[in-house]
Parts: structure tokens; C-alpha cells; sequence
């Protein structure tokens, strides 16, 4: 009990100390802000965004593919020429969905047109920033989008391929407003195309996709409109579940080889893309973002540390006397020690709270900025708190020590 009254009354001299000297305080306190905002800051930004790129792949999952043409590599052993791969053609991406039908899979075959389109309607347009792509009937299935109005494309639309369009809810806002956008007419590009779908709103995706605004035509309109004059075509595989992924890959691969016409010595032209490998690697991107934002943030908080322990040596020396009246009154080094450890504890938790809050509003502003999505990092909050408390403790033990060490007389003599 005697403890718990001496730490009440070291935590009231302390407040007093500080109300006593609230600039000095209010400096140090914006101080340590700082760091802590840095901190908390750039987590709650990565957090919000790592948030949002894993939403952006959820509906994927762990149990896809993508079939593209192989990257092109420089061929060193041919004079430093860079080899050609013969894209994906149309008719190789259907023989290779046919292929794969015999599977307990769903296959989507796609054309990427671009991903800088402006969509128009009257005198409306969107930004240059809208995904063009042509797909066909699985490509709900695959994607996990859902119809918010009208309806998927026709069967007879996908095999003449008719100039109809589903469009994204960026573009249905940016465009109609509070108009009804079904059977409207808009051009994406020169092109003309009839609205018959909108699909559900799903949010931005960090950068990493299209987010709600895109554009998806059947993918033979892909192929008729596109300005590539021979376009690689992709193909997108979703199995059950994630157990069958890697037996499916190889099962892909083989019927992808026969529709490519190569032998056994020939290697494979093409490449798969699984959908949580991307993810992981994007995650792993991010993981290397928030340790460079530690850092810098330990740095910060280095300099605050420092600056802090100035401060509180400044304060000691100013006080020598009032520690000098407190000691020959009874006090012991032991309670001195703890009066000024304890105030900076405070001063440092007081800065701390004012940074968490203005690191979580920074953080989540960066992060809606570049298409990510709110959050409250409550790790790193309980992290800023106990490091206010660390900070407080390293940056305060000198002058403390310093304090408690001081002769009653000489202090009391002290001008």
C-alpha cells in the first residue's frame, strides 16, 4: 500500500511539474509526436494498403492461374538478339479451355486492351485510367465479381461479338450519376458500346488492379477492336480448392504444350502466373516498406530521445533547489529518482498519444490517397505506447540519476 502511495504522489509532483512548465513540456511532447506520428504514421499506411491488396486477390484465392506468353528474354548465345515468343493466339487460348474442360475446372479466356481507356457518355468522361479487357462467360466465376444491375453477356453475344459492354461502379458514378445506365450507349474510344451490366462495388485495389474501374466487352469485340495487330491472348484457370492447384498446373501444362505444338525437347514458351504467389510477393514488397519505415522511425525517435534528455537535464538543473528543499523534508534519492523518471515517462506518453492520433489520421490519408483502405493499427499503438515508456525510462535515467545524486546543502545554497 505505502507503494502504491508514493507512485500516486510521484505521479502528482510529476503533473505538477509539468502544468508548472508547459512550454518546456508541450516542446518536448511535440518532440516525441513527431516520432511517434512517423512511426505510426507510415504502419497504418502500409497496413491500410497491405489490407487492400490482399482484398484485391481474396476473391482469386489460393486456387488459380494464369496461362501467358513467356516474358521476353535477351538471348545472349545469339549475339545478344532478343528472342520472340510467338504469342497466344485466340484460337490456341479456346483449344486450351476445350482442353481443360475435362478437368474440375473453370477456364476464362482473356484479351487485355488497355488500361489507360476513357469511357464517354454525352459530354461525360472518365480519366485515362480505366481497365479495358474482353472476356467471356466464366468471367464472374473467376474474377468473383457480382452483377449490382442487368446482366451477364448472351451467348449470342459472345460468339458474334456484339458491341455490348459491363462496366465497373467508378464508371457508372463518374458517368450517370443518378441515372440508369442500362441499355445507355457509351464510347470507349471510337468504339460504341451498349451498357448491359453494372457490376457490384468492391473498392480501389492499392494500384495493383483496376479496382471499379473497368470496362468488359466479349473477348471476340476484344480481339475485332484491338490496335495490336496479333495480341497475346490469356487464360485463366480456378480449380476447387487450393489441394488440387499443383496437379492442375501440371495437367495445364501438358495440354498447353499440345496446343503450342511442342515436342519433348522443345521448352515451354509460355508461363503460368498463380494468383497467390503474386499476392505473397506483393506482400512481401510491403513487409520490406514497413521495415525501411522502422527504421527511419527509430531514427526519429533517436533524435528525440536526445533531445528529450537535454531537456530533462535543463530541468533538473532549474529545480536544483526545489530538490534540495524536497531532500532535507525527507526525501530519498529513491523518490527523487522516481519523480523525474516518472515525468518523463509522462511528458514522452503525452507526445506519444498526440502522434498516434496524428500518425493514424497521416497514415490512413496516404493510404485512401493511393487506393487503399482505412485502418487502425493496434499493434503499432501498443507499440508507440510501450516505446514512449522505453524512451522515457533511457532518455530520463541520467538526469534522474543526476538529480537523486545531488547534496541537500549544496542544492539549497544553489541560485
Amino acid at each position: 500500500m505505502a507503494v502504491r502511495t508514493t507512485l500516486r504522489e510521484n505521479i502528482s509532483i510529476a503533473l505538477q511539474s509539468i502544468a508548472g512548465n508547459r512550454l518546456r513540456a508541450s516542446l518536448t511532447s511535440i518532440i516525441i509526436a513527431i516520432g511517434i506520428m512517423a512511426l505510426v504514421g507510415i504502419l497504418t499506411a502500409i497496413q491500410g494498403i497491405k489490407a487492400s491488396v490482399n482484398n484485391a486477390f481474396s476473391d482469386l484465392g489460393a486456387n488459380s492461374f494464369t496461362v501467358q506468353n513467356t516474358n521476353d528474354d535477351l538471348n545472349f548465345g545469339n549475339g545478344g538478339h532478343r528472342k520472340v515468343y510467338p504469342p497466344i493466339t485466340y484460337e490456341q487460348a479456346e483449344r486450351f479451355k476445350e482442353g481443360m474442360s475435362k478437368f474440375p475446372v473453370t477456364t476464362t479466356v482473356d484479351l487485355f486492351i488497355t488500361g489507360t481507356a476513357v469511357a464517354k457518355y454525352h459530354d461525360q468522361k472518365t480519366n485515362p485510367n480505366i481497365y479495358f479487357t474482353g472476356s467471356d462467360e466464366n468471367y464472374f466465376v473467376n474474377t468473383g465479381h457480382k452483377l449490382a444491375f442487368g446482366r451477364a453477356f448472351s451467348s449470342a453475344e459472345l460468339q458474334h461479338g456484339d458491341g455490348v459492354v459491363i462496366i465497373g461502379n467508378e464508371i457508372r458514378k463518374r458517368l450517370f450519376k443518378s441515372e440508369d445506365p442500362l441499355n445507355k450507349y457509351i464510347f470507349i474510344g471510337k468504339n460504341r458500346f451498349r451498357i448491359v451490366g453494372i457490376v457490384q462495388p468492391k473498392g480501389s485495389s492499392s494500384g495493383f488492379g483496376p479496382g471499379d474501374k473497368f470496362c468488359v466487352i466479349p473477348v471476340l469485340t476484344a480481339k475485332h477492336i484491338d490496335s495490336v495487330s496479333n495480341p497475346s491472348f490469356t487464360a485463366t484457370v480456378k480449380t476447387l480448392n487450393p489441394e488440387v492447384l499443383d496437379a492442375t498446373l501440371g495437367e495445364a501444362t501438358s495440354v498447353f504444350r499440345n496446343v503450342r505444338g511442342l515436342n519433348v525437347v522443345n521448352k515451354d514458351n509460355f508461363e503460368f502466373s498463380r494468383s497467390d504467389s503474386i499476392q505473397q510477393q506483393l506482400s512481401s514488397q510491403m513487409d520490406g516498406m514497413t521495415y525501411g519505415g522502422i527504421a527511419i522511425s527509430v531514427i526519429t525517435l533517436l533524435g528525440a530521445a536526445i533531445g528529450l534528455m537535454n531537456i530533462m537535464l535543463v530541468s533538473v538543473k532549474e529545480r536544483t533547489r526545489e530538490i534540495g528543499i524536497r531532500k532535507a523534508i525527507g526525501a530519498t534519492p529513491s523518490i527523487i529518482r522516481k519523480q523525474f523518471l516518472i515525468e518523463a515517462i509522462m511528458i514522452c506518453i503525452m507526445g506519444g498519444i498526440g502522434g498516434i492520433i496524428l500518425g493514424i489520421a497521416a497514415g490512413n490519408i496516404i493510404a485512401v490517397s493511393i487506393s487503399g483502405s482505412f485502418a487502425v493499427p493496434w499493434k503499432a499503438m501498443t507499440g508507440a505506447i510501450i516505446t514512449c515508456t522505453v524512451i522515457g525510462l533511457i532518455s530520463g535515467f541520467y538526469p534522474a540519476e543526476k538529480a537523486s545524486r545531488l547534496d541537500p546543502i549544496e542544492a539549497l545554497r544553489y541560485e
